[in-house]
């Protein structure tokens, strides 16, 4: 099917900077959107920015103007970069991918997560 594996969190004073990265692979036929999500403990996992096959993008107000999601379509790539972060920043950022795989249904595949952590 499709595999989806995150890179690039860790920690990070406030007002820095973070970069993401995730690549799908495996029997992929055509990949529609690519998404970051993150969720902290207690609170449901929640949608930070989107684009989808013909690259509009959709970022939610706490992060616009901050976080900036961009696609290599050719890579099957997506990277999420972050600036002036804050504490509230702080999450297991995920990578979800939208996704006809060869021989199956679509469907969203997720990565197993990277953590953010912003703190001083």
């Amino acid at each position: 099917q499709v595999h989806v594996v995150e890179s690039g969190g860790g920690l990070v004073q406030p007002g820095g900077s973070l970069r993401l990265s995730c690549a799908a692979s495996g029997n992929i036929f055509v990949i529609n959107a690519m998404g970051w999500y993150r969720q902290v403990p207690g609170k449901q996992r929640e949608v930070v920015a989107a684009i989808n096959g013909g690259g509009s993008t959709t970022y939610a107000d706490s992060v616009k103007g901050r976080f900036t999601i961009s696609r290599d379509s050719a890579k099957n790539t997506v990277v999420l970069q972050m600036n002036s972060l804050k504490s509230e920043d702080t999450a297991v950022y995920y990578c979800k991918v939208g996704a006809y795989a060869v021989g199956y249904a679509p469907r969203d595949y997720w990565g197993q997560g990277t953590q953010v952590t912003v703190s001083s």
